[in-house]
């Protein structure tokens, strides 16, 4: 018999948008200004958690391993095991998943997992002639040798490398991530007003979020080096219009393009924690949680069609469960790109597409636009690869708790081809034993 697996609490930084230059955080101190506060929130959980999983997808080399270093900082004790997950921007999802499994089998009853980076702070690198440069040079035997090295230098071996840009750029394909969604919106013919329109919706709806209070028990702010505070994320722009978005020029395919970096998710900074415990512990604390895990799911596609990731991880999740789309309370699907997330919705859509690609008889259904991303997503407000996959089940837990619903996915495409899904359950009081549930007819994912 499997044990159920319930998210505690958790919580996060505002997310932090970069402006060309390192912002005033580094993925571990984000990560750990986080997990300070929740900590002291629960008291009496921090000294019974049995490891730290942590999601990041580019640690920096001050900290290879963020998940042990955060651990120790945030004092939870030298004997405390960290290890850290990175599935591109599955990563803080990753360190969810993992967490799930070992409870569901039994080995943990207590795990902190989520995910953190820091991508202002990616580095600068080297291009390939400077590197050669440098080897020649360090290489040399001789005095006359290291000066007819040095005399090779060229200015253009200073023009560096941007870390960020190669690592959203899929190496098998030779695609960056924009492009691929710009392959998307041409297989969907979708149009650049769409994606716009969609944008602004983002925005909009992160606004009234913020101005709403619903993010403030999310959201813990963090102070900076200077003491100044960070209380909100700030890449929100209020008064986005589609007319607005329209004069931007295209990023990935110039000069016809369609997508730009209004109707893109943006380069942040943020971290995100969740406590992740098993029945037996939730019974024994008296714990209300927020939900449920019920059913994951990982897939894999093209890379150069990664944008598709949700429609393929998230489908066996639907079909094994019995569900569909109108079952669903509240969609979570990471915005990559707004093209990508409407090329998710027609591929639901398409009575082809679902027998062709996903092995169904027909189109697996529409998704109501009033349950999906209901308060924004990564275009308004932000995406740091690692911590986006456990901030959008933290979020798709708490809005479903303030909402009043009860099932909820969280899902989002994978740079390098690939997709992950969770389905949750939210739970309004103590934990039921005998309640009635979602039948699984699958133990593993």
């Amino acid at each position: 018999m499997s044990m159920k697996v319930y998210v505690v609490d958790g919580n996060r930084t505002p997310f932090l948008k970069a402006r060309g230059k390192p912002g005033p955080f580094s993925a571990v101190d984000l990560a750990v200004q986080a997990g300070r506060v929740l900590m002291m929130r629960h008291p009496e959980i921090a000294g019974e958690i049995e490891e730290v999983i942590l999601g990041c997808g580019s640690p920096g080399a001050e900290a290879t391993n963020p998940a042990r270093v955060a651990a120790l900082r945030m004092g939870l004790g030298k004997d405390m095991p960290g290890w850290t997950v990175q599935r591109n921007c599955g990563s803080g999802m990753q360190s969810i998943d993992s967490a799930f499994r070992y409870i569901r089998a039994g080995d943990y009853d207590c795990l902190l997992v989520g995910g953190t980076e820091s991508l202002s702070h990616a580095p600068l690198l080297l291009n390939e002639d400077a590197v050669d440069w440098f080897a020649d040079v360090n290489m040399s035997k001789s005095m006359l040798g290291r000066l007819s090295a040095v005399s090779k230098f060229r200015f253009s071996m200073l023009e560096p490398v941007i870390g960020v840009e190669k690592g959203l750029t899929d190496t098998v394909v030779d695609l960056g991530m924009g492009q691929t969604a710009e392959i998307l919106r041409y297989e969907w013919d979708i149009k650049r007003s769409e994606a716009d329109a969609y944008a602004v919706e983002s925005h909009k709806r992160l606004a009234h979020a913020q101005q709403e209070g619903w993010l403030d028990k999310e959201i813990d702010p963090v102070f900076g080096p200077d003491g100044e505070l960070y209380d909100k994320d700030d890449g929100v722009r209020p008064d986005s219009t589609v007319e607005k978005l329209a004069t931007l020029k295209p990023v990935f395919e110039k000069p016809y393009g369609h997508v730009t970096a209004g109707n893109s998710s943006q380069v942040s900074d943020g971290a995100c924690w969740l406590i992740v415990a098993s029945e037996r512990f939730v019974e024994k604390h008296g714990l209300e949680p927020l939900g449920e895990i019920k059913d994951s799911q990982w897939a894999a596609l093209s890379p150069a069609r990664m944008g598709l990731g949700p429609v393929h991880s998230v489908t066996p999740i639907m079909t094994r469960n019995g569900l569909g789309m109108s079952d669903i309370d509240l969609w979570e699907l990471n915005e990559a790109f707004a093209h990508q997330v409407l090329a998710c919705l027609k591929a639901w859509e398409s009575d082809e597409f679902c027998r062709e690609e996903l092995g169904l008889d027909s189109a697996l259904g529409s998704i109501d636009r009033d349950r999906l991303n209901v308060d924004g997503g990564a275009v308004s407000l932000g995406h740091p690869v690692g911590t986006s996959g456990a901030r959008i089940v933290l979020h798709a837990l708490n809005a479903m708790k303030r909402r009043g619903n009860r099932t909820g996915i969280a899902t989002e495409c994978i740079g390098g081809g690939q997709g992950g899904g969770m389905l949750l359950e939210a739970i309004n009081g103590p934990v039921q034993t005998q309640a009635p549930e979602i039948q699984t007819q699958g133990e593993t994912a």
